[in-house]
């Protein structure tokens, strides 16, 4: 297995294809090639690689997340998109192990997001959950504030002051997806 990391412009035709087989989102699936690259265009994938470099796991960074939180803008990297080509192999969790390294390295502010029912698989990796912290996010869908569907928020890294302001997140002291028009 090999760990490698490539920017949207650097990515094969035959990786896209793959990336977009393993997400397998719907409205995704006809997806061209140029099309993902400009739709990706600030993103950085990581994967775990086989010797023939068929993708074992893959996961997306988007580089373009921000949140409005008492009225202060914060960036992050937002980890998103996890998946493994093979259940129960271990794969996924090889690539949380090395994606964190990386990120702590590069010293990159990074979270994601999920639903409780993964805790334990991130448990398992040593990231660090905010439980419950997610839903206090809200983002903007047909011009009304919704609850995000996520349940936790994922700490690959992030500085002490970043992890108490985003545990000091409620129902009172919510956070809100910026997204740019």
């Amino acid at each position: 297995m090999k760990y490698q990391v490539k920017e949207t412009k650097d990515l094969t035709e035959n990786e896209i294809e793959h990336i977009l087989q393993l997400w397998d989102i719907s409205a995704w699936n006809n997806m061209r090639s140029a099309y993902f690259q400009t739709f990706f265009k600030d993103s950085e994938f990581h994967f775990i690689m086989d010797t023939d470099e068929n993708i074992l796991a893959v996961m997306r960074v988007n580089f373009d997340f921000t949140l409005k939180i008492a009225g202060t803008d914060y960036s992050f990297a937002e980890a998103v998109g996890l998946v493994s080509a093979h259940k129960k192999k271990g794969y996924g969790a090889a690539l949380v192990r090395h994606f964190k390294e990386n990120v702590i390295q590069r010293n990159l502010d990074t979270i994601g997001f999920c639903h409780s029912d993964l805790r334990h698989f991130y448990e398992k990796c040593l990231i660090e959950i905010l439980h419950d912290k997610a839903k206090m996010i809200k983002e903007s869908i047909n011009s009304e504030w919704v609850n995000s569907e996520d349940d936790d928020i994922l700490i690959f890294n992030a500085s002490k002051e970043t992890k108490e302001l985003l545990n000091q997140l409620s129902a009172q002291n919510n956070a809100y997806l910026i997204t740019k028009e």
